[in-house]
């Protein structure tokens, strides 16, 4: 159907790369990684070249998100699917309660299901609807998605917890940085970097609120619990004070995190926020004003402003129309996620996707399936 089709070179965006993840990784980051030559990648990550970026990067996430000053930055390798086993098997007490709004939220879900010990029960909805978290007794872990990857569901409420001893956590993926959550009601929020933050897989970054901390410290030494040494949050903890990781991380990835956190505190977490809002609006606004397309996320409030999702009328076959876009090098990596089997785009709304881009890129779809019929 689209085989044919031509995008007018001045609809051309500047960077093809909308991708959901990995992201937009900024060329000039690349270069300021090559100008560091031999003094940083080939080192020893103990030393004081990489433990100095490690700081930076800590330091520049507390600017950035204005956290408390009594909680602590945790990184470590392994993303965070790694978490999932992670939290589940060093910050659980006895139960955990989930609120599931799409793959990755029920995939939390069941990593901490398959823990013998543990109760894990998951609170569900249908793909494209969301659910914000809820205060229920007899859970001592509250578990929620902020910002639903496969579905473009942001889940941003949170509630004000009535046990003091329950924690609430957040998987912050594809949502830290543009989603702005109340910190008073955070104990864990944990992110990778390969959305928001424009760096590669592969590290975790996870916020611990003083609870957090004691909890995950305290349950280490119930010696009836398995946790590999790998997953031990003590490890994690101590090696982060000193601005290390316990394990030789990827430094590139760490370096390109850490210039994107530089970039982004020049503009503040209330110009960035506000930025996705228009995108956001920009691209919910045409997708309601076109009768091919309608947004999958119909809540109002739950609709990303990260990443949008858009259903289109099943006449046009979007996977097509992507191949083609990303054979002409034009526009890459907007189609569905792949276990929702629908005829959809999913557009990432990160901070390094110009504005204006966005702008071409919508032109360039209508144009494509206006021109077709």
């Amino acid at each position: 159907m689209f085989e044919n089709f031509q995008v007018p070179v001045e609809l051309i965006p500047s960077d093809p790369r909308f991708g959901v993840g990995p992201s937009l990784i900024p060329v000039e980051h690349l270069k300021n990684l090559v100008a560091t030559g031999t003094s940083l990648l080939g080192t020893s990550h103990r030393k004081p070249a990489v433990k100095k970026i490690v700081k930076e990067l800590q330091d520049g996430l507390r600017y950035y998100f204005k956290l408390p000053t009594d909680y602590e930055i945790v990184l470590g390798n392994g993303g965070a699917t790694l978490l999932w086993d992670m939290i589940g098997l060093g910050m659980v007490e006895k139960s955990s309660l989930h609120f599931v709004t799409g793959e990755f939220s029920e995939k939390w879900y069941k990593a901490h299901a398959q823990i013998p010990w543990l109760k894990a029960r998951q609170i569900k909805v249908e793909a494209g609807h969301g659910i914000n978290p809820k205060d229920e007794p007899g859970y001592d872990l509250i578990c929620s998605t902020l910002n639903e990857t496969s579905t473009g569901v942001m889940s941003s409420f949170l509630p004000t917890l009535q046990d003091p001893h329950a924690l609430m956590v957040l998987d912050a993926t594809s949502g830290a940085g543009q989603i702005k959550v109340d910190w008073n009601k955070v104990d864990v929020y944990y992110f990778a970097p390969q959305k928001v933050f424009a760096s590669d897989g592969g590290l975790y970054i996870a916020i611990l609120s003083p609870k957090a901390v004691e909890r995950a410290l305290r349950l280490q030494q119930d010696k009836s619990r398995y946790i590999p040494e790998y997953m031990k949050w003590s490890h994690a903890i101590e090696n982060s004070r000193q601005n290390q990781t316990y394990n030789t991380p990827a430094i590139t990835t760490i370096f390109l995190m850490n210039e994107q956190v530089k970039l982004m505190n020049k503009l503040g977490e209330e110009a960035v926020v506000n930025e996705a809002k228009r995108k956001a609006d920009l691209m919910y606004g045409w997708a309601e004003s076109k009768t091919y397309l309608n947004p999958f996320v119909r809540e109002k409030s739950m609709r990303s402003h990260a990443v949008i999702t858009i259903d289109v009328d099943d006449r046009y076959k979007m996977d097509d129309l992507a191949a083609v876009l990303r054979a002409k090098n034009i526009v890459y990596d907007i189609e569905a996620y792949r276990k929702l089997n629908r005829n959809q785009l999913r557009i990432a709304l990160f901070h390094n996707i110009a504005y204006d881009d966005l702008v071409k890129l919508t032109k360039i779809i209508s144009l494509a399936i206006e021109s077709s019929n």
